[in-house]
C-alpha cells in the first residue's frame, strides 16, 4: 500500500512542432503546474492517420511504459503518459539540439569534416545507452530483454551542450510491453537494420550492435554504404553487400578502427561484440588510450559552431487543435478528481 497519494492539476501548452516522423509527431511544450511552475518538455503523439489503429495505440502506450524507468544520461527520459480528449501523448525530456541526420546534412552543407575522434565519441555514448537498456531488469529483478531495433541517425540526438541521447523505443522489443510480430514483419530503417532484422529473423541485443556499427561507419565516411534507392535494395545490401576494408575508403581509419567496424558489422551475430559494454570499452579505449580525448564539451563546442545562429531559429507555427487538446487536460484531470 502506498503511504499516500497526490492528486494535482496540470496542463500542457504546445509551442511548436519539432519533428514529424512516419508514425509520430513531436512538439515542444510548456508544462504548467502549481504556483506558476513551468517546465519545457517534448510532447509525442501518434500521427492522426494511425491514431485509430489499435496496434499503434497499444505499442505507443507500451513504449511509454517500457521507457518510464530507463533513466540514463544517454537515453531521452520519459516523464508521463497522458490522455486528453481521446488522444494519447507522451511527455518527454526536451533536447535542444538536432538529430544525426540533421547534423550530417549540416556538415555536408558547410563542407566541414567530422573528426574520427568525435565520430567514435558519439557512437560510444550510444553504446553506453544501449548497454544500460540491454541490461535493464524489472521490479522483480528479471531481465527485460530490451532490444531497440531502430538505432539510426534519426533516433540519435545531439544537444547543443554536447549530450548524445538515444530516443524512440517505439519498435523496441521487450518482454510484455509491446505487440511483437517479429518473424512476420520487418521493423526498423532498412539501411541501419541488422541482417537478422532484414531477413525476418528473431533478434537480440547484438542486433543493436550491428546498427551502431552502421552509425559509426556513416559518421566516419559521411555516407551510409547500405542505403539503396528503396527499402528492398537497402535490405539486400545489408544481407549481401561485402563489408569493405574501411582503410581503403578513408586513410584516417587505421587497422584497429577497421577491426572495430568489422567486429560490429559481422553478419553472424556470434562474431560481433557480445554486449554493448564490450563495444563501448573498445571505442573509449581507442579515443582515450593516450590519456585525453573528446568530451561532451568538445562536441558541444563543435555543434554550436557548426550551426551558429541557425540553432536559434524556431518555427512559430503551432497546431491550434492540439493546443486546445492539451489545455483541456487540466480541466479533465480536475473533473475526474471531483467524481
Amino acid at each position: 500500500m502506498p503511504l499516500f497519494s497526490i492528486q494535482n492539476e496540470f496542463r500542457y501548452e504546445i509551442i511548436r512542432k519539432i519533428f514529424e516522423g512516419g508514425m509520430g509527431i513531436v512538439y515542444e511544450a510548456e508544462q504548467h503546474g502549481a504556483r506558476d511552475f513551468v517546465k519545457r518538455v517534448a510532447i509525442k503523439i501518434i500521427r492522426p492517420s494511425y491514431a485509430s489503429q489499435k496496434m499503434f495505440i497499444e505499442n505507443f502506450i507500451g513504449e511509454a511504459k517500457l521507457v518510464a524507468d530507463l533513466i540514463h544520461t544517454n537515453i531521452v527520459q520519459t516523464y508521463q503518459l497522458g490522455e486528453a480528449n481521446g488522444v494519447c501523448f507522451i511527455a518527454m525530456e526536451l533536447i535542444r539540439g538536432v538529430n544525426l541526420e540533421q547534423f550530417s546534412h549540416q556538415l555536408a552543407d558547410k563542407r566541414k569534416p567530422l573528426t574520427k575522434e568525435l565520430a567514435i565519441f558519439i557512437t560510444s555514448r550510444i553504446a553506453r545507452g544501449l548497454a544500460y537498456a540491454h541490461s535493464k531488469t524489472d521490479k522483480n529483478n528479471k531481465p527485460m530483454g530490451i532490444v531497440h531495433r531502430d538505432v539510426s541517425f534519426k533516433n540519435i540526438l545531439i544537444a547543443f551542450e554536447g549530450d548524445v541521447k538515444l530516443t524512440d523505443f517505439g519498435i523496441a522489443k521487450a518482454k510484455g510491453f509491446l505487440t511483437d510480430q517479429e518473424g512476420e514483419v520487418v521493423a526498423g530503417k532498412p539501411d541501419y537494420m541488422s541482417p537478422e532484422q532484414a531477413d525476418f529473423q528473431v533478434t537480440d541485443k547484438r542486433s543493436d550492435i550491428f546498427s551502431a556499427g552502421v552509425v559509426l561507419a556513416h559518421l566516419l565516411l559521411g555516407r551510409n554504404l547500405f542505403k539503396g534507392s528503396n527499402a528492398e535494395e537497402s535490405r539486400n545490401r545489408i544481407l549481401n553487400q561485402p563489408i569493405p576494408d574501411f582503410r581503403a575508403l578513408d586513410p584516417n581509419i587505421d587497422e584497429k578502427l577497421n577491426d572495430i567496424l568489422h567486429h560490429c558489422l559481422a553478419r553472424d551475430p556470434n562474431r560481433r561484440y557480445a554486449t554493448a559494454d564490450e563495444l563501448m570499452y573498445e571505442l573509449e579505449y581507442y579515443i582515450y588510450r593516450d590519456g585525453y580525448g573528446p568530451t561532451n564539451e568538445t562536441l558541444g563546442k563543435f555543434i554550436r559552431e557548426l550551426f551558429g545562429q541557425e540553432r536559434a531559429k524556431k518555427s512559430t507555427a503551432t497546431d491550434a487543435q492540439l493546443k486546445t487538446i492539451f489545455l483541456a487536460q487540466a480541466a479533465q484531470s480536475s473533473a475526474r478528481q471531483n467524481t
